[in-house]
Order: structure tokens, then sequence, then C-alpha cells
């Protein structure tokens, strides 16, 4: 199993090209592009997700966060993957999303919360997918995306120009 930037797991690889790196990084760019230029306007939709991810190295700054003790917190609050990571128990929504909309951990958040929608592996796949396949509908590769989230309607807006401004960097494989 190949991992891109610590945290990406790529499913049936074992490495990693120099060539899928650098368009994976293309890619990463694109995806990070948006989060830069558009940050959170705090809507809660996405306290909702399903498989809010917590890396082992960020369960301790986050039951502190919460102000829950750390035995407490794994056993209530996290179950663990067969890859070693964790994910909330509750997440629909967030047991951490507070009844205004906002999260209570905010600036202790998992790295996923942070990343998400912009730097998640489902879309920087299908951004990756578009990038290197030229026949690939963005479109259509994004079309789970929910039109009514702020964030995603941003990205439905330019995400095929954004793609086809970086296809001349794309190096074939």
């Amino acid at each position: 199993m190949a991992v891109y930037r610590g945290k990406y797991v790529l499913e049936g690889l074992g490495t990693i090209s120099p060539e899928m790196e650098h368009n994976l990084d293309l890619a990463y760019e694109i995806c990070m592009s948006y989060k830069d230029g558009f940050p959170c306007e705090m809507c809660g939709k996405c306290c909702h997700q399903p498989h809010i991810v917590v890396r082992p190295e960020e369960i301790d700054r986050i039951s502190s966060a919460a102000g829950i003790p750390l035995y407490d917190f794994m056993r209530n609050y996290l179950v663990q993957t067969g890859d070693g990571r964790f994910l909330f128990k509750k997440t629909n929504p967030c047991a951490f999303l507070g009844p205004d909309n906002r999260c209570r951990i905010w600036k202790d958040r998992p790295q996923i919360c942070d990343d998400f929608p912009y730097a998640v592996s489902m879309f920087m796949s299908r951004v990756y997918l578009a990038l290197t396949n030229p026949d690939a509908d963005i479109g259509e590769l994004i079309a789970y995306m929910d039109d009514d989230w702020p964030c995603t309607r941003v990205i439905k807006g330019d995400i095929a120009q954004r793609i086809e401004a970086a296809r001349d960097r794309v190096v074939p494989m």
C-alpha cells in the first residue's frame, strides 16, 4: 500500500512512481488552491460525513481540546480501522458540532476536517484522473458533490478551467 504525503492511502499500489507523484502534486496544488482562496463558511454541512478520520498522532490533541480524558475519548468517541487510523463513532452530525453549527474543537480538529472538501482523497483522486486523462469529464467525476454547499459550488464553477490550465504540466506515464 502506497501512501502519498503521509496521509493519502493509495490502495492497490506498492509504490508511487516519480511521474505519478508529479501528477499527484499537480492535483494536490489544484485542490489546495481552493482551500487557500476560499475559507470555510462554517455551514456545518461537512460535519455530517460518515468517515471522519482521526490519525493516531491527533488523538491526544483532540481529546484535550474536547476536555475528555484520553481513555474515555478513545473508548466513547473513536473506532479503530484496519489500517491503524481511527474514525469518529458519531458523525451525523459529528459529536463536536455545536448547536450553533460551529465546531467545538475548531483549532484542534482532525486534519481531514481542515482539508475537507478541498484536499480529501475522493476529490483529489478525481482531479488526478481528469488531469491525466484528457477524455475524463470532471463534471461527471465530481457529480457526487452536493450543489447546496458553498464550497462545492465554488469548486464546480471553475474546476474544469483549473485542470485545463494544469494539463500542460502533466508528465505522461
